[in-house]
């Protein structure tokens, strides 16, 4: 799909597209030995940049709300976020292009053995600050306390503290924490399941929108995500189905 000269501008007013890159989703983008990110989002934005034709321009953040914060503010020009409605005030979000699933751990000796257990007066779960799991589980939870790791990848350091009952995040993140560390286990199953899309400012207008909507249908479409998801070797996140 190509854009017109209109969409262009609008979506690459400094004549670059700027990408927010979160290296705190392993899932999604890391950063390599010499310090520059890769992953599924970073193919995503230089297929985005080569069909608007315009330099790309990655930046890069720890935490997921630092993105958001830089997309929402029109620092950047684009992200890849987990859909939520406190999120959707300032950003429009395309349809999800994978889904992953966020689960919860714990310690091996923990009497916990259902996700139902956890929400439960004197237990604190912990999750990392600002992320998609922390957004959900604010609403949700009713009687634990929630406990703020400043990033996701920091959450299992601040559990063992020990500061937590429970850890709260991406469910391969935490299973590979399991594996390498000893000691710790998953509650079965999952508690819930993020919708990962793109979004832009909402500023930047309805027809920007609608055009990285298109564009997210596509990548879809073609197989793009399911070769990006391939490449990179990621478990636990599966190509969304296309929208409605």
């Amino acid at each position: 799909m190509t854009a017109g000269a209109d969409i262009v501008s609008a979506f690459a007013p400094t004549g670059r597209v700027r990408a927010a890159i979160n290296v705190g989703n392993p899932i999604l983008a890391r950063l390599q030995a010499d310090g520059s990110p890769a992953g599924v989002s970073v193919d995503l934005a230089q297929r985005l940049a080569a069909q608007l034709g315009v330099p790309l321009e990655l930046q890069v953040f720890e935490a997921a709300a630092k993105s958001v914060d830089a997309v929402t503010n029109g620092e950047a020009d684009f992200g890849f976020f987990a859909i939520d409605p406190l999120r959707g005030a300032g950003i429009a979000f395309s349809a999800a292009y994978v889904l992953i699933e966020g689960a919860y751990m714990v310690r091996s000796d923990s009497p916990l053995t259902d996700n139902a257990q956890v929400d439960v007066p004197g237990h604190t779960v912990v999750v990392g600050q600002g992320s998609a799991y922390d957004l959900y589980l604010s609403r949700e939870l009713r009687h634990a306390s929630i406990v703020r790791a400043p990033t996701s990848p920091a959450v299992v350091d601040v559990f063992l503290a020990p500061t937590g009952d429970v850890a709260a995040g991406v469910k391969t993140q935490l299973e590979a924490s399991v594996a390498q560390r000893g000691g710790l286990r998953m509650l079965p199953g999952r508690f819930m399941v993020i919708q990962q899309a793109m979004g832009v400012p909402k500023t930047r207008g309805t027809a920007v929108a609608r055009w990285l909507s298109d564009f997210v249908e596509e990548i879809k479409a073609s197989g793009f995500v399911a070769e990006a998801l391939a490449r990179h070797q990621i478990q636990g996140a599966i190509v969304a189905p296309s929208k409605d």
